[in-house]
């Protein structure tokens, strides 16, 4: 895997039209935990156009707090269309590169950021502001 790549001018990206993929973030993750309707919407309709999610690992291990007692997240990360994002050396490398050009600080939103812009995908994410300080132009989901 590279570093950061150029992202193309997108805007927030509603549930339907134009959808690539999804990566979460740790916000989006504990919105599925609760059971969140929007986010379960967003996943049977990636699941039905046959789109790979991303989950960052840094941002699972901001959401897990008790994996028997969050079922429906754990059950979430282990299907076959959920991609689970370690972060290496070499994302590594890159994470710290975009917090030293943002001036931002929280290496899980670089990471997801980074993720995102890797695979073309959408994030799914509840505190968008974060997200779009590191990539202004990527497409995002509040939930």
């Amino acid at each position: 895997m590279g570093g950061c790549h150029s992202l193309a001018a997108t805007s927030e990206t509603p549930s339907g039209g134009g959808l690539t993929g999804l990566t979460f973030d740790a916000g989006g993750l504990i919105a599925l935990d609760r059971n969140d309707r929007r986010v379960i919407a967003l996943i049977a309709r990636a699941e039905e156009l046959g789109l790979k999610i991303t989950i960052p690992a840094t941002a699972l291990a901001q959401a897990i707090r008790n994996p028997a007692r969050q079922a429906r997240l754990m059950r979430f990360i282990r299907q076959v269309n959920v991609d689970l994002q370690v972060l290496d050396a070499a994302s590594s490398a890159a994470v710290g590169r975009l917090l030293a050009v943002s001036g931002t600080a929280d290496i899980a939103d670089a990471h997801v950021v980074l993720c995102a812009v890797r695979t073309g995908q959408t994030v799914v994410t509840s505190d968008a502001g974060d997200i779009l300080a590191l990539a202004p132009e990527i497409n995002i989901v509040r939930v």
